[in-house]
């Protein structure tokens, strides 16, 4: 049948998008946990230099670094909390249903983008 006709995707293929997304998900926790751990460290590895010059870009270098990684840490947590919503999605039997157009989303851009809840046709008409 083709994806245009059917109105949901199978349960088997559900299953296949969970298997996907449950690995995307270990692996975003897992890069989220060394992100977090990164900006938590206070950087401090016990050897003190006594050049105030070299403290003060090393501490604006380390105020820098931790910014960097709270965003990280911040879009990582929402790409997290997509791929969750998407698997509650599958349990609901609405995951790859656009939202705008109520249309199935291409199996391969699920693939690529298995959170995405919009079709290429309902991104478009956003531009």
């Amino acid at each position: 049948m083709a994806t245009e006709d059917k109105v949901r995707y199978s349960d088997k293929e559900l299953d296949e998008f969970r298997v996907l997304l449950e690995e995307k998900i270990e692996k975003v926790e897992h890069d989220l946990g060394l992100i977090q751990s990164a900006y938590k460290n206070d950087g401090n590895n016990g050897t003190d230099d006594t050049s105030p010059t070299f403290k003060a870009f090393e501490e604006g270098s380390a105020t820098m670094s931790k910014e960097a990684n709270t965003q990280l840490a911040i879009r990582q947590e929402k790409f997290l909390r997509d791929l969750k919503n998407a698997m509650i999605r599958i349990e609901n039997k609405t995951y790859g249903v656009c939202r705008v157009t109520g249309k199935l989303i291409n199996p391969e851009r699920l693939k690529l983008v298995p959170h995405a809840t919009l079709s290429i046709e309902a991104k478009n008409m956003q531009k």
